[in-house]
């Protein structure tokens, strides 16, 4: 560890844009490391001072941005909800508001914007608070009853308000960033070793609000250079992992570039920068011209009539097909099959082609990334792979993966609906690819990059490895483990999180645990990486085909 500490020294001393943001981080996260990296930061501080200092205002402030206090209460309304009438955890309940309501009490609203929400509910919150006081001495649950219901007039206001959300200044949530005027600190995801830096000059005035599930804001600033820099600012979610991906990305990357086969084709990742702030918020950096699949779909649905109500509507219908039997499962999805085409992709790589030429390149470039893709992420053990997690670059057909928060199996192991395919290859892709299906470009490029795979797995394992070893990846994996143990109970997802914080806390107890799991990815990832692994889809083929003969043989009489 003390030979760790010198390298980082060191590395700040020559290098401290390099350093400067992830330290920033680490010393408001985990309390082990907290110590270490306030330690290092000091130690920069005799060179840098006006850096680390414009590295802590930055970020506290754009985690500010991300994350405001309407929606901040709305979420953590909506979990104790969840907790105290569900789950009867009048104390987790308890746990979850209280830090809001010691952040509304002391420090204090700052912005405007916080002034505005004091102004508006703190009457109400102080009271609610009060009645939980109460409950706490008294244990009388009459008395939390009384709380929610303020609490929840205060959930229906914010909720009809925030869909009205589309534009923030930054003058009424952060000031302090709209005065940044020429600062030493570089624009995040910029600094690269012998380059010039780019420093950020100024943020823009306005911040668009992307209205989906985590609203996020779309983020402009200005370099010294004169150049724009556009970022994804998101709040409630955790981007040091996807900070990691990027880094294997970057080595698979080289491997493809040095490839026989590889590297005449010119196959790459396509990346973008990941810059976590804290724990639960952070930047990414915005790849332009870009759609996800489902907005694709959406718009060519559009013209067909397509009513994406339909979907809200069928959930109505949810309770009557959890009773049906397999074999009436099996109908259903075969007449969905037959009803619809399934060739929105293909469609739209097209119609968005000026000629048949360019529609051909892109063609092959969406097949070739997406083999790609499928055998890096099969290795990752990457999950969660749903359309508004892959994006299609408009000018050249590539398929882009964002959001790796589910790695190493952590979908293929969870209790509820596991996710048992290696990687996605609906009807809706293959229907985009050549004439041949996947028996042409994809097969050829799944084959050559798994055999690149393969021939550098020294080089692959010592950065999954070290992912095992992450204290992050090892709290994904302790939660994962838990919740196939069935451990987690019957109190759905805000207990699984409890459970977590619990095993994070507690570092001496969960160290052999963790060991345990670490140890068993790393065994899975080597399995896959020598081919191992063709066994257990052999196993896995016989038992489907016993399993479902029968069906078949049904529904083919």
């Amino acid at each position: 560890r003390n030979l760790v500490k010198e390298l980082l020294h060191m590395v700040g001393v020559h290098h401290p844009q390099a350093l400067v943001y992830p330290l920033t981080v680490a010393s408001t996260s985990h309390p082990e490391s907290n110590s270490t990296a306030n330690l290092v930061l000091q130690q920069m501080r005799a060179h840098s001072e006006t850096l680390v200092d414009q590295a802590r205002l930055v970020s506290s402030e754009l985690i500010r941005v991300s994350i405001n206090w309407f929606e901040s209460w709305l979420v953590s309304l909506e979990t104790a909800s969840h907790q105290f009438f569900k789950e009867n955890d009048a104390e987790g309940m308890l746990a979850t508001l209280g830090p809001l309501h010691d952040q509304l009490n002391d420090p204090g609203p700052v912005t405007q914007n916080e002034i505005s929400f004091a102004n508006m509910f703190g009457r109400s919150l102080e009271q609610a608070q009060e009645r939980c006081k109460c409950y706490v001495k008294t244990g009388d649950r009459a008395f939390m009853h009384q709380a929610w219901e303020h609490y929840l007039r205060v959930f229906r206001l914010i909720q009809r308000q925030l869909p009205f959300l589309i534009k923030i200044n930054l003058a009424y949530v952060s000031p302090s960033l709209l005065e940044v005027d020429s600062l030493d600190l570089a624009v995040p995801g910029t600094y690269q070793a012998n380059v010039e830096v780019v420093r950020i000059k100024k943020f823009a005035p306005v911040l668009q609000v992307i209205s989906s599930k985590q609203r996020p804001r779309k983020m402009t600033l200005e370099g010294d250079n004169g150049k724009e820099f556009t970022f994804l600012l998101k709040g409630h979610e955790d981007l040091r992992q996807d900070e990691r991906v990027m880094q294997l990305f970057g080595l698979v990357n080289t491997l493809l570039a040095e490839g026989e086969y590889t590297g005449k084709l010119h196959l790459r990742i396509t990346r973008y920068g990941a810059i976590p702030l804290s724990s639960n918020s952070g930047l990414i950096g915005w790849v332009p011209g870009c759609n996800t699949l489902h907005e694709i779909i959406r718009q060519l649905r559009k013209p067909d009539e397509f009513k994406i109500e339909l979907d809200r509507q069928a959930e109505f219908c949810k309770g009557m097909y959890e009773k049906l039997n397999i074999i009436q499962k099996v109908e259903v999805f075969q007449h969905s099959i037959a009803s619809t085409p399934g060739d929105e992709f293909a469609r739209n790589l097209w119609l968005r082609s000026p000629n048949s030429e360019i529609w051909l390149e892109r063609r092959s470039q969406f097949t070739r990334s997406i083999a790609l893709m499928s055998m890096v992420g099969y290795v990752l053990g990457l999950g969660d792979r749903h359309p508004s997690n892959l994006m299609l670059e408009k000018a050249t057909g590539k398929v882009l993966h964002i959001d790796f928060g589910d790695c190493f199996e952590v979908a293929a192991l969870r209790e509820n609906f596991p996710e048992k395919v290696p990687f996605r290859l609906t009807r809706m892709l293959t229907s985009a690819m050549e004439v041949s299906g996947i028996e042409g470009n994809f097969r050829t490029t799944a084959e050559w990059v798994m055999k690149l795979l393969r021939d550098n797995k020294e080089s692959l394992m010592a950065v999954l490895e070290a992912f095992v070893y992450d204290p992050l990846i090892n709290w994904r994996l302790v939660a994962t483990e838990k919740e196939a143990g069935g451990e987690g109970g019957e109190g759905g997802e805000g207990e699984e999180v409890g459970e977590v914080e619990m095993e994070v806390d507690s570092v001496e107890g969960g160290a052999e645990v963790e060991m345990e799991v670490g140890v068993s990815v790393a065994k899975s990832v080597r399995q896959k990486r020598s081919g191992k692994w063709r066994w257990r889809l052999t196993r896995l083929k016989e038992g489907l085909r016993s399993r479902w003969r029968w069906v078949f043989l049904w529904l083919n009489r």
